[in-house]
Protein backbone atom coordinates (compact mmCIF):
# COMPACT_ATOMS: atom_id res chain seq x y z
CA UNK A 1 0.00 0.00 0.00
CA UNK A 2 3.16 2.14 0.87
CA UNK A 3 4.18 1.72 -2.74
CA UNK A 4 1.15 2.31 -4.20
CA UNK A 5 0.65 5.90 -2.39
CA UNK A 6 3.77 7.41 -3.78
CA UNK A 7 3.34 6.32 -6.98
CA UNK A 8 -0.20 7.98 -6.61
CA UNK A 9 1.33 11.08 -5.42
CA UNK A 10 3.59 10.72 -8.62
CA UNK A 11 0.69 10.34 -11.31
CA UNK A 12 -1.26 12.94 -9.27
CA UNK A 13 1.56 15.58 -9.81
CA UNK A 14 2.60 15.06 -13.87
CA UNK A 15 -1.07 15.54 -14.20
CA UNK A 16 -1.31 18.61 -12.08
CA UNK A 17 1.74 20.11 -13.23
CA UNK A 18 0.19 20.74 -17.05
CA UNK A 19 -2.90 23.04 -15.67
CA UNK A 20 -4.60 23.35 -19.12
CA UNK A 21 -4.62 19.62 -19.65
CA UNK A 22 -6.69 19.21 -16.29
CA UNK A 23 -8.70 22.33 -17.51
CA UNK A 24 -9.37 20.46 -21.25
CA UNK A 25 -10.48 17.19 -19.61
CA UNK A 26 -12.72 18.97 -17.51
CA UNK A 27 -14.15 21.73 -19.12
CA UNK A 28 -14.44 20.51 -22.93
CA UNK A 29 -16.31 17.82 -21.87
CA UNK A 30 -19.25 20.16 -20.10
CA UNK A 31 -18.84 22.44 -22.95
CA UNK A 32 -19.77 19.19 -25.77
CA UNK A 33 -22.46 18.20 -22.96
CA UNK A 34 -23.87 21.44 -23.22
CA UNK A 35 -23.86 22.25 -26.85
CA UNK A 36 -24.39 18.60 -28.72
CA UNK A 37 -28.04 17.29 -27.16
CA UNK A 38 -29.28 20.65 -28.55
CA UNK A 39 -28.19 19.73 -32.44
CA UNK A 40 -28.84 15.92 -32.02
CA UNK A 41 -32.06 15.73 -32.32
CA UNK A 42 -33.20 12.99 -34.75
CA UNK A 43 -37.07 14.65 -35.15
CA UNK A 44 -37.67 15.00 -38.70
CA UNK A 45 -39.32 18.73 -39.74
CA UNK A 46 -38.87 20.77 -41.73
CA UNK A 47 -39.22 18.54 -45.07
CA UNK A 48 -39.34 20.19 -47.84
CA UNK A 49 -42.60 19.52 -50.23
CA UNK A 50 -43.55 20.31 -53.54
CA UNK A 51 -47.11 20.18 -54.27
CA UNK A 52 -47.93 19.78 -57.92
CA UNK A 53 -51.69 20.69 -58.16
CA UNK A 54 -53.55 19.58 -61.32
CA UNK A 55 -57.02 20.36 -60.06
CA UNK A 56 -57.19 22.93 -58.00
CA UNK A 57 -60.30 22.28 -56.36
CA UNK A 58 -61.57 22.67 -53.07
CA UNK A 59 -60.34 19.42 -51.77
CA UNK A 60 -56.84 19.92 -53.36
CA UNK A 61 -56.67 23.49 -51.06
CA UNK A 62 -57.71 21.32 -48.32
CA UNK A 63 -55.11 18.87 -48.55
CA UNK A 64 -52.41 21.51 -48.81
CA UNK A 65 -53.61 23.22 -45.63
CA UNK A 66 -53.81 20.36 -43.80
CA UNK A 67 -50.17 19.32 -44.85
CA UNK A 68 -48.64 22.39 -43.80
CA UNK A 69 -50.46 23.09 -40.77
CA UNK A 70 -48.46 19.63 -39.68
CA UNK A 71 -45.78 21.59 -38.31
CA UNK A 72 -43.70 18.93 -40.66
CA UNK A 73 -43.50 20.03 -44.20
CA UNK A 74 -42.08 23.43 -45.61
CA UNK A 75 -43.69 24.34 -49.01
CA UNK A 76 -40.68 24.57 -51.62
CA UNK A 77 -43.30 25.49 -54.64
CA UNK A 78 -46.73 24.76 -55.59
CA UNK A 79 -47.36 24.83 -59.37
CA UNK A 80 -49.41 22.58 -62.14
CA UNK A 81 -45.93 21.39 -63.97
CA UNK A 82 -44.65 18.29 -62.76
CA UNK A 83 -41.74 18.95 -64.35
CA UNK A 84 -40.88 22.01 -62.14
CA UNK A 85 -41.31 20.45 -58.83
CA UNK A 86 -39.19 17.55 -60.61
CA UNK A 87 -36.40 19.65 -61.60
CA UNK A 88 -36.60 21.04 -58.22
CA UNK A 89 -36.50 17.34 -56.70
CA UNK A 90 -33.65 16.66 -58.93
CA UNK A 91 -31.70 19.65 -57.19
CA UNK A 92 -32.11 18.48 -54.29
CA UNK A 93 -33.95 21.79 -52.94
CA UNK A 94 -37.25 19.29 -52.75
CA UNK A 95 -37.98 15.80 -50.36
CA UNK A 96 -40.96 15.12 -51.47
CA UNK A 97 -43.34 16.12 -54.58
CA UNK A 98 -46.99 15.20 -54.22
CA UNK A 99 -48.88 15.17 -57.08
CA UNK A 100 -52.96 15.89 -57.22
CA UNK A 101 -54.42 14.66 -60.86
CA UNK A 102 -56.64 15.86 -62.72
CA UNK A 103 -60.54 15.32 -61.59
CA UNK A 104 -59.24 14.81 -58.23
CA UNK A 105 -61.77 16.50 -56.03
CA UNK A 106 -64.83 14.56 -59.35
CA UNK A 107 -63.39 11.18 -58.89
CA UNK A 108 -63.37 11.48 -55.11
CA UNK A 109 -67.00 12.52 -54.89
CA UNK A 110 -68.42 10.62 -57.76
CA UNK A 111 -66.33 7.55 -57.43
CA UNK A 112 -65.83 7.50 -54.03
CA UNK A 113 -61.82 7.01 -55.16
CA UNK A 114 -58.91 8.79 -56.12
CA UNK A 115 -55.06 8.57 -56.62
CA UNK A 116 -52.89 10.64 -55.63
CA UNK A 117 -48.80 10.56 -56.50
CA UNK A 118 -45.88 10.58 -53.99
CA UNK A 119 -42.10 11.13 -54.61
CA UNK A 120 -39.37 10.78 -52.02
CA UNK A 121 -36.22 11.57 -51.86
CA UNK A 122 -34.50 8.50 -50.88
CA UNK A 123 -30.68 9.54 -50.67
CA UNK A 124 -31.30 10.64 -46.55
CA UNK A 125 -32.75 7.19 -45.93
CA UNK A 126 -34.41 8.66 -42.47
CA UNK A 127 -36.21 11.71 -43.54
CA UNK A 128 -37.28 9.63 -46.85
CA UNK A 129 -39.00 7.07 -44.49
CA UNK A 130 -40.54 9.86 -41.75
CA UNK A 131 -41.40 12.02 -44.73
CA UNK A 132 -43.37 9.69 -46.28
CA UNK A 133 -44.91 8.25 -43.21
CA UNK A 134 -45.76 11.60 -41.96
CA UNK A 135 -47.60 12.04 -45.59
CA UNK A 136 -49.15 8.82 -45.77
CA UNK A 137 -50.55 9.38 -42.39
CA UNK A 138 -51.92 13.29 -42.76
CA UNK A 139 -53.52 12.26 -46.22
CA UNK A 140 -55.29 9.39 -44.25
CA UNK A 141 -56.53 11.42 -41.98
CA UNK A 142 -57.95 13.85 -44.72
CA UNK A 143 -59.45 10.73 -46.46
CA UNK A 144 -61.25 10.37 -42.55
CA UNK A 145 -62.80 13.92 -42.36
CA UNK A 146 -63.95 13.70 -45.81
CA UNK A 147 -66.02 10.21 -45.21
CA UNK A 148 -67.35 12.18 -41.73
CA UNK A 149 -68.71 15.07 -43.78
CA UNK A 150 -70.13 12.78 -46.22
CA UNK A 151 -71.56 10.24 -43.64
CA UNK A 152 -74.93 11.71 -41.72
CA UNK A 153 -74.33 11.04 -37.97
CA UNK A 154 -76.74 9.28 -36.64
CA UNK A 155 -78.10 10.29 -33.60
CA UNK A 156 -79.58 6.96 -31.76
CA UNK A 157 -76.10 4.83 -33.55
CA UNK A 158 -75.22 2.26 -31.36
CA UNK A 159 -72.17 1.12 -33.88
CA UNK A 160 -69.39 0.00 -31.84
CA UNK A 161 -66.27 2.59 -32.00
CA UNK A 162 -62.79 2.41 -30.81
CA UNK A 163 -61.04 5.21 -29.04
CA UNK A 164 -57.24 5.10 -28.91
CA UNK A 165 -55.28 7.23 -26.27
CA UNK A 166 -51.59 7.06 -26.44
CA UNK A 167 -49.07 7.50 -23.09
CA UNK A 168 -45.67 7.73 -23.55
CA UNK A 169 -43.88 6.56 -21.14
CA UNK A 170 -40.99 7.66 -18.77
CA UNK A 171 -40.38 10.55 -21.35
CA UNK A 172 -44.36 11.89 -21.41
CA UNK A 173 -43.25 14.56 -23.84
CA UNK A 174 -41.16 13.05 -26.47
CA UNK A 175 -38.22 15.63 -25.13
CA UNK A 176 -35.37 14.69 -27.32
CA UNK A 177 -32.08 15.47 -24.65
CA UNK A 178 -33.68 13.56 -22.52
CA UNK A 179 -32.66 10.64 -24.63
CA UNK A 180 -29.65 11.79 -25.55
CA UNK A 181 -28.12 13.48 -22.58
CA UNK A 182 -27.49 10.34 -20.30
CA UNK A 183 -25.86 8.64 -24.01
CA UNK A 184 -23.51 12.24 -24.41
CA UNK A 185 -22.64 11.81 -21.18
CA UNK A 186 -21.61 8.21 -21.05
CA UNK A 187 -19.50 8.87 -24.40
CA UNK A 188 -17.85 11.97 -22.97
CA UNK A 189 -16.55 10.20 -20.04
CA UNK A 190 -15.54 6.87 -21.93
CA UNK A 191 -13.67 9.42 -24.22
CA UNK A 192 -11.62 11.32 -21.36
CA UNK A 193 -10.99 7.85 -20.09
CA UNK A 194 -9.78 5.83 -22.66
CA UNK A 195 -7.44 8.70 -24.49
CA UNK A 196 -6.40 10.01 -21.29
CA UNK A 197 -5.62 6.51 -19.96
CA UNK A 198 -4.21 5.31 -23.33
CA UNK A 199 -1.88 8.32 -23.53
CA UNK A 200 -0.23 7.56 -19.78
CA UNK A 201 2.27 4.13 -20.22
CA UNK A 202 3.22 5.07 -23.58
CA UNK A 203 4.50 8.57 -22.27
CA UNK A 204 6.23 6.92 -19.78
CA UNK A 205 8.28 5.00 -22.12
CA UNK A 206 8.70 7.87 -24.43
CA UNK A 207 10.58 10.22 -22.22
CA UNK A 208 12.49 7.49 -20.87
CA UNK A 209 10.99 7.25 -17.21
CA UNK A 210 9.44 3.92 -17.47
CA UNK A 211 12.98 2.32 -17.39
CA UNK A 212 13.49 3.70 -14.11
CA UNK A 213 10.43 2.51 -12.85
CA UNK A 214 11.21 -1.36 -14.12
CA UNK A 215 14.50 -1.29 -12.60
CA UNK A 216 12.11 -1.18 -9.06
CA UNK A 217 10.20 -3.60 -7.54
CA UNK A 218 7.21 -2.24 -8.03
CA UNK A 219 4.86 -5.29 -8.88
CA UNK A 220 3.39 -5.11 -12.28
CA UNK A 221 -0.85 -5.24 -10.74
CA UNK A 222 0.62 -2.04 -8.03
CA UNK A 223 1.83 -0.05 -11.20
CA UNK A 224 -1.48 -0.84 -12.91
CA UNK A 225 -3.26 0.47 -10.03
CA UNK A 226 -0.98 3.48 -9.89
CA UNK A 227 -2.20 4.37 -13.14
CA UNK A 228 -5.84 3.30 -13.52
CA UNK A 229 -6.72 5.39 -10.02
CA UNK A 230 -6.31 9.11 -10.78
CA UNK A 231 -7.96 8.82 -13.98
CA UNK A 232 -10.92 6.43 -12.13
CA UNK A 233 -10.98 9.87 -9.69
CA UNK A 234 -11.19 11.73 -12.31
CA UNK A 235 -13.55 10.01 -14.53
CA UNK A 236 -15.98 10.28 -11.60
CA UNK A 237 -15.78 13.67 -11.00
CA UNK A 238 -16.63 14.45 -15.10
CA UNK A 239 -19.53 12.73 -14.82
CA UNK A 240 -20.80 14.44 -11.71
CA UNK A 241 -19.86 17.58 -13.30
CA UNK A 242 -22.22 16.63 -16.50
CA UNK A 243 -24.89 15.28 -14.34
CA UNK A 244 -24.91 18.22 -11.78
CA UNK A 245 -24.13 21.13 -13.73
CA UNK A 246 -25.33 20.40 -17.54
CA UNK A 247 -28.01 17.72 -17.36
CA UNK A 248 -29.95 18.33 -14.26
CA UNK A 249 -29.59 22.42 -14.15
CA UNK A 250 -29.90 22.95 -17.76
CA UNK A 251 -31.46 20.04 -18.90
CA UNK A 252 -34.19 19.62 -16.21
CA UNK A 253 -33.43 16.29 -16.15
CA UNK A 254 -33.85 14.41 -12.44
CA UNK A 255 -32.77 10.98 -11.94
CA UNK A 256 -35.92 8.86 -11.45
CA UNK A 257 -34.10 5.90 -10.13
CA UNK A 258 -31.17 5.76 -7.56
CA UNK A 259 -27.99 7.88 -7.79
CA UNK A 260 -26.09 5.13 -5.76
CA UNK A 261 -26.94 2.64 -8.28
CA UNK A 262 -25.63 5.05 -11.35
CA UNK A 263 -22.71 5.91 -9.68
CA UNK A 264 -22.08 2.03 -8.66
CA UNK A 265 -21.88 1.19 -11.92
CA UNK A 266 -19.83 4.03 -13.19
CA UNK A 267 -17.40 2.63 -10.67
CA UNK A 268 -17.11 -0.67 -12.41
CA UNK A 269 -17.56 0.85 -15.97
CA UNK A 270 -14.55 2.55 -15.28
CA UNK A 271 -12.62 0.40 -13.64
CA UNK A 272 -13.39 -1.59 -17.40
CA UNK A 273 -12.60 1.24 -19.57
CA UNK A 274 -9.19 2.38 -18.37
CA UNK A 275 -8.22 -0.82 -18.56
CA UNK A 276 -9.02 -0.73 -22.29
CA UNK A 277 -6.91 2.42 -22.30
CA UNK A 278 -4.15 0.89 -20.42
CA UNK A 279 -3.84 -2.40 -22.77
CA UNK A 280 -3.93 -0.01 -25.51
CA UNK A 281 -0.94 1.74 -23.53
CA UNK A 282 0.97 -1.49 -23.28
CA UNK A 283 0.71 -2.37 -26.79
CA UNK A 284 1.97 1.04 -28.08
CA UNK A 285 5.37 2.59 -28.00
CA UNK A 286 4.79 6.20 -29.32
CA UNK A 287 1.64 8.19 -28.46
CA UNK A 288 1.02 8.96 -31.60
CA UNK A 289 0.30 4.77 -32.13
CA UNK A 290 -1.88 5.16 -28.61
CA UNK A 291 -4.36 7.78 -29.78
CA UNK A 292 -4.64 6.25 -33.27
CA UNK A 293 -5.59 3.04 -31.65
CA UNK A 294 -7.73 4.75 -29.16
CA UNK A 295 -9.67 6.68 -31.57
CA UNK A 296 -10.48 3.08 -33.44
CA UNK A 297 -12.00 1.79 -30.65
CA UNK A 298 -13.95 4.83 -29.50
CA UNK A 299 -15.11 5.19 -33.05
CA UNK A 300 -16.63 1.85 -32.82
CA UNK A 301 -18.01 2.10 -29.18
CA UNK A 302 -19.39 5.38 -30.36
CA UNK A 303 -21.40 4.10 -33.26
CA UNK A 304 -22.10 0.76 -32.61
CA UNK A 305 -23.26 1.84 -28.79
CA UNK A 306 -27.58 2.20 -29.33
CA UNK A 307 -26.87 5.80 -28.90
CA UNK A 308 -27.67 7.00 -32.82
CA UNK A 309 -29.17 3.31 -33.99
CA UNK A 310 -31.02 1.12 -32.13
CA UNK A 311 -29.23 -2.03 -31.02
CA UNK A 312 -32.10 -4.19 -32.24
CA UNK A 313 -32.36 -2.67 -35.92
CA UNK A 314 -28.56 -3.55 -36.58
CA UNK A 315 -27.72 -7.01 -38.47
CA UNK A 316 -26.85 -10.30 -36.78
CA UNK A 317 -22.80 -9.68 -36.46
CA UNK A 318 -23.49 -5.90 -35.74
CA UNK A 319 -25.17 -7.03 -32.46
CA UNK A 320 -22.26 -8.74 -31.44
CA UNK A 321 -20.60 -6.36 -31.62
CA UNK A 322 -22.40 -4.21 -29.94
CA UNK A 323 -22.83 -6.88 -27.11
CA UNK A 324 -19.05 -6.62 -26.49
CA UNK A 325 -18.89 -2.82 -26.48
CA UNK A 326 -18.69 -1.76 -22.37
CA UNK A 327 -20.49 1.54 -23.97
CA UNK A 328 -23.34 0.28 -25.16
CA UNK A 329 -24.30 -1.45 -22.00
CA UNK A 330 -23.72 2.04 -19.81
CA UNK A 331 -25.54 3.56 -21.91
CA UNK A 332 -28.71 1.37 -21.25
CA UNK A 333 -28.22 1.67 -17.44
CA UNK A 334 -28.02 5.39 -17.48
CA UNK A 335 -31.75 5.59 -19.52
CA UNK A 336 -32.84 2.90 -17.42
CA UNK A 337 -32.23 4.32 -13.95
CA UNK A 338 -32.72 8.14 -15.12
CA UNK A 339 -35.79 8.01 -17.18
CA UNK A 340 -37.58 4.81 -15.87
CA UNK A 341 -35.97 4.53 -12.26
CA UNK A 342 -34.98 0.70 -12.67
CA UNK A 343 -33.81 -0.80 -9.79
CA UNK A 344 -30.65 -2.99 -9.34
CA UNK A 345 -32.53 -6.44 -10.15
CA UNK A 346 -32.90 -4.74 -13.43
CA UNK A 347 -29.89 -3.52 -14.36
CA UNK A 348 -27.54 -6.90 -12.54
CA UNK A 349 -27.16 -8.63 -15.70
CA UNK A 350 -25.64 -5.39 -17.19
CA UNK A 351 -23.60 -4.99 -13.74
CA UNK A 352 -21.88 -9.06 -14.43
CA UNK A 353 -20.81 -8.07 -17.55
CA UNK A 354 -19.44 -5.02 -17.28
CA UNK A 355 -17.57 -6.63 -13.88
CA UNK A 356 -16.45 -9.61 -16.41
CA UNK A 357 -15.53 -6.68 -18.61
CA UNK A 358 -13.27 -5.18 -15.86
CA UNK A 359 -11.50 -8.07 -14.83
CA UNK A 360 -10.67 -8.84 -18.05
CA UNK A 361 -9.21 -5.98 -19.78
CA UNK A 362 -7.33 -5.22 -16.74
CA UNK A 363 -5.96 -8.73 -16.42
CA UNK A 364 -5.02 -8.57 -19.74
CA UNK A 365 -3.23 -5.08 -19.36
CA UNK A 366 -1.24 -6.40 -16.00
CA UNK A 367 -0.29 -9.51 -18.16
CA UNK A 368 0.92 -7.55 -21.46
CA UNK A 369 2.76 -5.40 -19.64
CA UNK A 370 6.26 -6.45 -19.84
CA UNK A 371 8.24 -5.51 -16.67
CA UNK A 372 12.03 -5.31 -18.52
CA UNK A 373 14.84 -2.80 -18.48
Amino acid sequence: MRTLKFLLQKEFRQIFRNPMILRMIIALPLIQLLIIPLAADFEIKNINISIVDHDHSTYSRQLANKIFASGYFKLNDYSSSFNQSFYEFQKDRSDVVLEIPKNFEKDLIRENKANLFIAVNAINGTKASVGSTYLGRIISNFNADIQTEWIMPQRNSISPSIEIATLNRFNPFLNYPFFMVPGILVLLVSMVGTYMCSLNIVKEKEVGTIEQINVTPIKKHVFILGKLIPFWIIGNIVFSLGLFVIAIPVYKIIPVGSYFLIYGFLSVYLIALLGIGLLISTYSNTQQQAMSLAFFCMMIFMLMSGLFTSVNSMPEWAKWIAYANPVTYFIDVMRMVMLKGSSFGDIKSHLFIITGMAVFFNTWAILNYKKTT
